[in-house]
């Protein structure tokens, strides 16, 4: 009688549970869902289980937290550490609220703080990954309950903001921007902040009572203390949104039915171009465009988008790498119609910003470039979502001929399915297609079957196995890879098989190098030193690969060992020590006029790098390295992932690297200097200028980039690009500069 009485009086106060049906209970992981006013229970086994509210009216998103809910319903609390104790509970005090009416579910965060004044927030951009390094609220939606896949959103006391998806509990999105409302307010004792995230921004299960995983963490920056409202792993660092599987569980949140989510958004597009490279030479050309992106929802868990006369005036330019080797650069994706669902296409468990020399199978920027030129694209359609235990991606996109380069209209297909299995695996298949090269010799494909297994808390394992087939290569096509990875907080183990094939090329994807096999091994032991103050951890960790091509012969050899001290400030300190073998089966040009003869090459080096953490004034990674390389030497100095921030508003991110090599055979400096500054006036609008000189292609760029979201979802763009060749004396010379203005309007039905 009591409960009743007391479910009737904060049901007549305007909010109200949805109940949660006996089947539901059997149907989730976690304790019986908690009566109001109680929002959160948890169970002997860690498991969290909160509750959602019905408001009868929508909340006023202001950050006030002055509504009725949140002094009748309890908060959710009580925030469990991961840095620096972990398992003990927070040191400041968090409570969140979670409701929900007809359109919207909202997320309200009340964060205490024991001196405001020391709270670090000087970021302000939207999507900024140096927002983590601020005071920070994170919350994270598994709408479907898989306990693989989520949505994330996080944001700090000036209302900076970004968001996400994670895809498989292993690859996290940060450019997927959905639409949604956010108001933060500084107070006496911390600070609080409300967001409303529409339904029709996620996507759901079929049916109104809902089951949803929910995952919230807080970050004391000034403290360099992370916690979450359930148990993590003490490895996880920030990363814990990845670990869907340990997500509390959601219980009576009610969403719309009966409708499906409708988007157009057209743009406007102008551009004034010069290009001198080209023949016959271009000045002064104006151009003018218009085009559309549509997103529907064929069920609440599928969606399709359909692109036409796609611009992408808009990208920021790319950041200029030095490259030393004799193998490709991977460069990333920054175009808005590609990032969506990224996560969906990656292939054995590779990384979607690859580093390494595993091979992507799908690499989106094959479509729509070609030799450094952009080819137009006329048309494209993609189709992403959930069926039961199955994720699937299809990709078609029709690109238009470009008769000054040799290009032809060419069509581009990918197809991806995943099954999920077991609780924290997954197996799949990817096929790609290419209708046509630039020199016109056929069309081509790539297939794979890959598989996930995740294993305890910590364990997992990636395998593929993946061939293409390509006019004129046969035989030799084929690739693999069996990679078993323990990353526990203590200790940690990896163990790696890859193989790739001579003639393994997938015309839409990125290989690094081909024709090897490669082994192995890694591991790791970083005790956190109790006796030591200042020390949060050391990590000592050593590796070994082996890389033998096609013929048997041993073509390199890494040996490296690191050792790394984390400071309870977040400040690192490192030295790497690094042994290798590399065989030169024919000359390699490393430098213009400098050319390595073929042979077997011993390249030694140590390095030092001093790491400031990215909350300080001045932040970075400060690094020199010297040692043997080829028949000469190499001795380096840099400072990278820089940031100078001198307001919440202005910041500036230097970076330098300088190589200075000597050989016997000539002698060389490799530099490469870049300046970013960004200046954010609101969290919707920043202005931005990245100058980069790189004397490896002997260039000077300048690339300005101008940005407001003057309506959710709607923006404007201004940039400006130059291009200067800096190979002639005196002042370099002028190459290319362009000037483009465009216009987005979403229009949401």
């Amino acid at each position: 009688m009591r409960q009743i009485s007391l479910l009737f009086l904060v049901c007549s106060l305007g909010v109200c549970a949805a109940p949660v049906l006996a089947q539901d209970q059997r149907a989730y992981d976690g304790p019986p869902a908690p009566t109001l006013p109680a929002t959160v229970a948890r169970d002997s086994a860690g498991r969290t289980t909160v509750r959602a509210v019905r408001v009868a009216a929508s909340l006023r998103i202001d950050g006030n937290l002055d509504e009725e809910i949140y002094r009748t319903v309890q908060p959710i609390s009580d925030f469990i550490q991961v840095e620096p104790q972990p398992g003990a509970p927070g040191t400041e005090k968090t409570e969140v609220w979670v409701s929900f009416d007809d359109d919207n579910v909202y997320v309200s965060v009340r964060a205490s703080e024991s001196a405001p004044e020391q709270m670090i927030v000087n970021e302000m951009r939207r999507d900024s990954t140096a927002l983590v390094q601020n005071e920070n609220f994170q919350f994270a939606f598994d709408t479907f309950y898989d306990r693989r896949n989520s949505m994330s959103f996080q944001f700090n006391p000036l209302g900076g903001r970004m968001d996400g998806q994670v895809t498989n509990e292993s690859q996290f999105n940060p450019d997927w921007n959905p639409v949604w409302r956010l108001a933060v307010r500084r107070t006496a004792g911390g600070w609080a902040g409300e967001a409303a995230v529409p339904f029709k921004s996620l996507r759901f299960s079929p049916g109104p009572n809902q089951i949803w995983g929910i995952h919230f963490r807080r970050i004391n920056r000034w403290k360099n203390e992370i916690s979450y409202l359930t148990r993590m792993p003490a490895s996880i660092g920030t990363s814990g949104h990845q670990r869907v599987s340990d997500y509390a569980t959601l219980v009576g949140i009610e969403v719309p039915s009966g409708s499906r989510t409708l988007e157009l958004k057209p743009f406007v597009a102008s551009s004034l171009a010069s290009d001198v490279t080209t023949t016959p030479a271009v000045r002064n050309d104006l151009g003018g465009d218009v085009g559309f992106d549509v997103k529907y929802g064929l069920t609440p868990n599928v969606t399709a988008d359909v692109t036409y006369n796609t611009d992408f005036a808009q990208v920021e330019a790319d950041e200029q790498q030095v490259n030393l080797t004799r193998f490709g650069l991977f460069f990333p994706e920054k175009r808005e119609f590609f990032l969506e669902n990224q996560g969906l296409f990656v292939f054995g468990g590779q990384s979607s910003n690859n580093q390494g020399d595993t091979p992507t199978l799908f690499y989106s920027r094959r479509i729509g470039l070609e030799s450094g030129h952009l080819v137009p694209i006329g048309a494209g359609g993609r189709v992403t979502g959930r069926a039961g235990p199955y994720t699937i991606g299809l990709i078609d996109i029709q690109t238009r001929g470009v008769d000054g380069f040799g290009v032809p209209s060419t069509n581009f297909g990918v197809a991806r399915v995943r099954r999920d299995i077991l609780r924290r695996s997954a197996i799949g298949a990817i096929l790609t297609g290419r209708s046509a090269d630039a020199l016109d010799t056929g069309s081509s494909a790539t297939y794979g079957l890959d598989a996930t297994f995740g294993f305890f808390a910590n364990l997992t394992i990636n395998s593929y196995w993946a061939r293409t087939t390509n006019p004129g290569l046969r035989g030799d096509d084929t690739s693999y890879r069996t990679q078993v990875n323990f990353n526990g907080d203590r200790y940690g183990y990896q163990f790696e098989q890859l193989a790739i094939g001579k003639n393994f090329a997938p015309s839409i994807g990125f290989v690094r190098r081909d024709d090897f096999t490669k082994s192995r091994v890694q591991l790791r032991f970083s005790p956190r030193p109790k006796r030591i103050r200042g020390v949060r951890k050391f990590t000592y960790q050593a590796s070994a690969e082996y890389f033998e091509n096609g013929a048997g012969q041993k073509e390199s050899r890494e040996l490296l060992g690191n050792f790394e001290t984390e400071f309870q400030s977040s400040d690192r300190l490192q030295v790497k020590l690094q042994d290798n073998y590399e065989l030169l089966a024919a000359p390699f040009k490393i430098a213009r006029g400098v050319v390595v003869p073929a042979g077997g090459y011993t390249l030694r080096f140590l390095r030092v790098d001093a790491i400031a953490g990215q909350q300080r004034m001045f932040a970075g990674d400060l690094f020199v390295e010297h040692g043997p390389f080829y028949d000469g030497t190499r001795t380096t100095i840099g400072y990278s992932s820089a940031r100078a921030k001198f307001s919440p508003h202005f910041a500036v991110e230097p970076g330098v690297s300088i190589n200075r090599v000597t050989l016997p055979y000539g002698e060389f400096t490799a530099t490469l200097v870049s300046g970013r500054a960004t200046y954010a006036v609101t969290p919707q609008m920043f202005l931005s200028g990245l100058v980069q000189y790189n004397s490896s292609n002997n260039t000077l760029g300048a690339n300005v980039r101008f940005r407001w979201e003057y309506l959710p979802g709607s923006e404007l763009f201004v940039v400006y690009n130059e291009g200067r060749d800096t190979s002639a004396s005196g002042l370099p010379t002028f190459q290319n500069r362009a000037v483009a203005i465009k216009v987005t309007r979403l229009l949401r039905f």
